[in-house]
């Protein structure tokens, strides 16, 4: 080998990691939020449902140590159909909470429409903020999908699997990690 040849491939080997520190330390840096924000004191508790029929679910947090869900049991509106009870399960979901629960869902996330095939597939399309606000990494991505996945499986027979879509469409992932390319099955070993 050449001494101009070893420069050269040294050379393009200190390009490469240059790329690939900015790619993947330095970018993340600029314009990653914190990964879980803990709600304030102050942050109103979700609004309660209109009077009327009203129903028990099973709603997901993070737990204390941060690395699993917790199930919370909550009382949320009664919806007259399976749309409508997913509708009534995902706005409770990612409704902001008081301490001391820690939602996994983005804060400013709302919920744009619900869709159920006759397959039992859901169709969740959520604002922009579910991904631009998300603090990344790949266990807060993950708590972030079973927590909305888990919540309606668990609280609907009818539903097997969900999509979760953003400013309705599909993406590959909310923020970088976990593959959302196909409806996602219940996982419930991310429940404590």
């Amino acid at each position: 080998m050449t001494p101009r040849r070893a420069a050269a491939i040294v050379a393009l080997t200190g390009v490469i990691a240059a790329l690939a520190w900015l790619l993947f330390i330095g970018l993340p840096r600029w314009y990653v939020v914190p990964a879980t924000t803990r709600a304030v004191a102050a942050t109103p508790s979700p609004a309660p449902p209109p009077p009327g029929r009203r129903i028990k679910a099973r709603l997901y947090y993070v737990a204390d140590e941060g690395t699993r869900l917790t199930a919370v049991e909550r009382e949320i509106a009664y919806g007259d159909s399976t749309v409508e009870q997913a509708r009534q399960i995902i706005e409770a979901q990612i409704a902001p909470v008081s301490e001391p629960l820690v939602s996994a869902v983005p804060p400013g996330t709302t919920l744009r429409s619900v869709f159920v095939t006759g397959r039992g597939e859901a169709y969740i399309d959520l604002s922009r903020e579910a991904s631009a606000a998300h603090g990344g990494g790949s266990l807060d991505e993950l708590l972030t999908v079973y927590t909305i996945v888990n919540a309606l499986t668990e609280n609907l027979p009818a539903v097997t699997a969900v999509q979760l879509l953003v400013d309705g469409k599909e993406v590959d992932r909310l923020a970088g990690h976990v593959d959302l390319r196909r409806p996602s099955a219940k996982q419930l070993e991310w429940i404590q």
